[in-house]
Formats: C-alpha cells, structure tokens, sequence
C-alpha cells in the first residue's frame, strides 16, 4: 500500500519565487552536491551579466535579469532548484544586511519625517486600492488584502503571511498562486521601468532612491532598480524598502483584529512573522558603520560582495520567475494587483516629486 505523503501547506507554483521570510516553503536539506548545478548555472549567468556591463555600461541587475530571463528554460531542470533557491533566498538576505556597510543613521534621519509619514500613507493606501479593486471586479475583501497588501509590502513574502493570517476559508489556494504570479511579473517590469521614470524627470538620488524604494514590490528588485540608477540611489532605496517590509508585523496585527471582530481570526493570525532578521541586521550594520569604525578596505570589500549577491538573487529570481503561468491565469486578479501596482507608483512618484527633498 502506498504511504500517504504529507499535505504540502503552499502551493506548487510558491517554490519559484524569492522568499525573504522563509514561510514560503520548508527548504528541504541537501547534500552540498545538490547545490552546485543551480549555483553554476547562476554563477555563469551573473559573470556573463558583469561582463556586459563592464564593457557596455549597462546596469549589472538589468542585465543578470535579463540574462536570467533567458535562462527560464532552465528552471524545469529539477537538480538546478536548490542551488537556484540557494541563491535566490539566502545570498539575497545576506545581500541586504551587507549593504548596511553603504548606509549610516545620518542617511536615514535625512529621510525626514516626512519621507516616513510617505511610505506609511503610501502602504495603506495601495491597500485599500486593492480592496476596492477586487470588489469592483468581483471578489471578496479578503482577496483584496491580499493582492493590495502583497503590491504594498514586500510581494511574495507579504502575500504568504497574508494568506496565513486571512486563512484557507477566505483565501484559496489559486488566488495566493494568482497574487504570485501577477506579483513577480510586475515587480521585475517595474524593475525595468522605473528607473527610466526617474531619469525622464531627472530625479535627484534622494528623490529616484525613493521612488524605487516605495514603488517596487519585491526587495531584490526594489534594490537592483535603485543602484542601477546610483549608489546613493540604491542605498536611500534599501532604507525606503526594508521600512516598507518592516510594517508587515503591524499590517498582519491589524488584519488579525479586523478577522476577531468580523467573527473568527485567521488560521495564523496569533504566530505572524516580526521583523525579519535580514532588515535587524541591516539596521544593526548601518549603526556600526555610522560610527566609521569599519576600515575603508573592509566596507569597499563588503560593497562589492552585496553587490555580487544580489546580482546573483536577481539572476536566480528571473530563472525561476514562471513566465509561462502567466498566460494561464485570467485577466481579472491579474487587474486587482496592476491597480493596486499603479497606485502606488503614482503616490510614490507625486510624493518624490512633491515632498521628498
């Protein structure tokens, strides 16, 4: 007789996409064998991605998305996923906290309250964009936290803890699967498309940083836009960013309260993620280096491996982007999370142009 296998919590199409939390999908252990095939194949694909970039000055992220894009194919090769989730997840966390050595607490502070309040007002209105687009278009208000929430904070991570707290009766396991897939393509458009944005209304670093930072959904692109753009850039948009993604405790406290008086909490609403240990580390790095105690060798050392990291995570995120679902999926909840997407560049844009600086 065969053995029942156990139920997968997550659907299938959730193991191609980046997962900063780690509640996407139990990483199963792997001999360090099974690592090398999808980390070759990322490896040589991001020193393909700094070669062109190096001769043709194109932006190094632009280019390892790209290049991983062409490499989709190569996702359905089953011995490349753990190297690919390898880097995609953990080389991208470690990335992040490394790009701490770019930033000091004057940088932050110069954000301004202002900057703050932004972000804050930018994170529940796109949410509530998201609801009343999935009512417009015909689903329930649960959908709409979850697409509108997953555009707001932090794409595939916010709509995993989402989904948890919101529980399996308001949430099925398709629409978490639509949000995904709606979520990765848009996020690496506006990875493309963006910094284009910011150069037509020649934005200053502080404005573009912004910009990129409070608009783009997943953090590898959200960073990879922002340096493309500059380095000073990229490190406003990684502070823009991780504040974003760090409002996901409050958001998930909230959704939580609202399920208890509407009858009933979600299925995870008493065990959602805090504040992730990759945006601790970043903060705790950033405060280390604003006292200048790191040696200029070792923070331009530790530069150059961020960046090499997160080349590497875009690289890998694009080759296992599931391109192809894309086609499958109906036009409707792909429209609930381009409104909520819309929405929130246009707030990101009018408050760069308008109050940031």
């Amino acid at each position: 007789m065969a053995t029942k296998q156990p139920k997968r919590p997550l659907p299938m199409a959730a193991d191609l996409y980046g997962d900063l939390y780690g509640d996407i999908e139990t990483a199963p252990k792997h001999h360090w064998r099974g690592y090398v095939p999808g980390l070759v194949v990322v490896a040589m694909g991001t020193l393909a991605a700094g070669f062109l970039s190096d001769h043709y000055g194109v932006p190094l992220t632009l280019m390892a998305l790209l290049i991983g894009l062409a490499l989709n194919f190569l996702s359905a090769d089953a011995r490349l996923t753990p190297g690919l989730a390898f880097a995609s997840r953990s080389l991208l966390r470690w990335g992040i906290v490394l790009v701490g050595v770019r930033i000091t607490f004057g940088q932050i502070v110069a954000l301004g309250p202002v900057a703050l309040l932004c972000v804050v007002l930018i994170v529940a209105l796109t949410m509530g964009a998201g609801i009343l687009a999935a009512r417009r278009f015909g689903f329930d208000t649960a959908f709409g936290i979850l697409a509108g929430g997953s555009v707001a904070i932090c794409g595939a991570s916010a709509a995993m803890a989402l989904a948890t707290t919101l529980g399996e009766k308001r949430t099925t396991q398709a629409q978490l699967t639509l949000v995904l897939v709606g979520i990765s393509a848009m996020s690496a458009s506006a990875m493309m498309l963006y910094p284009l944005v910011a150069h037509a209304f020649h934005m200053s670093d502080l404005k573009a940083g912004f910009l990129l930072g409070a608009a783009i959904h997943d953090v590898a692109q959200a960073l990879g836009a922002g340096y493309s753009y500059s380095d000073g850039a990229g490190g406003i948009a990684a502070i823009v960013k991780l504040t974003r993604v760090a409002l996901l405790a409050p958001v998930l406290a909230v959704v939580a309260m609202g399920l208890a008086r509407w009858g009933g909490g979600g299925e995870g609403a008493a065990k959602g993620p805090g504040v992730p240990w990759f945006v601790i580390g970043f903060f705790v790095l950033a405060g280390i280096n604003s006292f200048g105690v790191i040696p200029p060798i070792v923070a331009g050392s530790a530069e150059k491996i961020a960046a090499a990291m997160l080349a590497t995570a875009v690289t890998a995120t694009a080759i296992r982007s599931p391109l192809a679902q894309l086609l499958e999926a109906g036009p409707k909840p792909l429209l609930v999370i381009l409104i909520a997407t819309l929405v929130a560049f246009g707030l990101a844009l009018a408050a760069a142009l308008l109050l940031i600086g």
